[in-house]
């Protein structure tokens, strides 16, 4: 299993990401645009970041352009990732951690595996992974 961070941006992830790989010495890595995704965004929103990775000596977190129906608010530019090689396990951290919290996206397979996305009943965002 593997924890960290996870932030959102409204529209300018790659511009924040740029800046810190060059503050920190780190690079981009793992790039996905909406591009041929099969969700509905606008057409000038597809070049927009779905998912990438920031990774150097001593830094790793991940980052994306939150999609237009989830709006960027104060506290929520910033999700805590659960990633885990075991489906099963995955969906037991995810079912406990939404447990009196609040369901964003039900833990389901998707297109690079498994994933859910909750807020706990702490007011702190998840989002729970695992390959098939």
């Amino acid at each position: 299993m593997k924890v960290q961070a996870y932030l959102a941006f409204d529209g300018n992830c790659q511009e924040a990401l740029n800046f810190y790989g060059e503050l920190f010495n780190a690079d981009v890595e793992n790039r996905v645009t909406y591009e041929d995704k099969k969700i509905d965004v606008s057409s000038s929103y597809r070049k927009k970041l779905q998912h990438a990775e920031l990774k150097g000596k001593g830094i790793s977190f991940m980052a994306y352009d939150a999609a237009p129906d989830t709006p960027i608010n104060a506290g929520n530019q910033i999700h805590l990732s659960a990633d885990f090689n075991d489906r099963e396990e995955a969906e037991d951290v995810f079912n406990n951690l939404s447990r009196s919290g609040i369901v964003h996206h039900e833990f389901r397979e998707r297109e690079w595996g498994f994933f859910g996305r909750c807020t706990d009943k702490y007011g702190i965002n998840w989002m729970v992974n695992a390959r098939n």
